[in-house]
């Protein structure tokens, strides 16, 4: 993948704090033509770098307050299967593949507790999973983000706030 320049690091800063931002207003706010930046755009969708549009949704707003990771040991042989099955699960929102002890790390979203175990109870009947560990999030202390990795690449914005950021 090619590297990415300040320009498009702008662009996607830009993005993430306006993500309903029209090609015209990057352009202005960024002081470079909508050709550009309709150019730009394109250019980071067809090397991947702009990912699903899907808007982040707080899946307690859906009536799934609670969120857990379950960590999952497989059968190696049968990884296909187990990640095809994951699919199907609704409350499964990501599955991540690793290395280390465990194989896989499934975020979860869940009604309440007697909910979980459900769930949980689900994952672990899936054939080829050998064992789960569920680990319930208390508290989000950082959110997704990627404005600090873009700002690395842009240097300094002119007239924006110095220091750690808050939110």
């Amino acid at each position: 993948m090619p590297s990415m320049d300040a320009t498009d690091a702008r662009l996607l800063l830009a993005l993430a704090e306006s993500p309903r931002a029209s090609v015209l207003a990057l352009s202005q706010r960024l002081g470079i033509s909508r050709n550009t930046v309709q150019a730009r755009l394109a250019g980071l969708e067809e090397r991947g770098v702009l990912g699903s549009f899907e808007r982040r949704i707080d899946p307690a707003a859906l009536g799934y307050p609670l969120t857990a990771f379950v960590s999952m040991q497989l059968v190696q042989q049968r990884l296909a299967e187990v990640a095809a099955a994951l699919h199907r699960v609704p409350e499964v929102v990501e599955v991540l593949g690793l290395s280390g002890e465990a194989d896989l790390l499934c975020q979860v979203v869940a009604r309440d507790a007697d909910d979980l175990y459900r769930i949980a109870g689900h994952l672990l009947a899936i054939d080829g999973v050998e064992r789960t560990t569920t680990s319930l999030v208390m508290r989000r202390l950082v959110g997704h983000r990627m404005a600090p990795l873009l700002e690395r690449i842009t240097g300094p914005v002119p007239g924006a706030p110095s220091g750690p950021r808050s939110g």
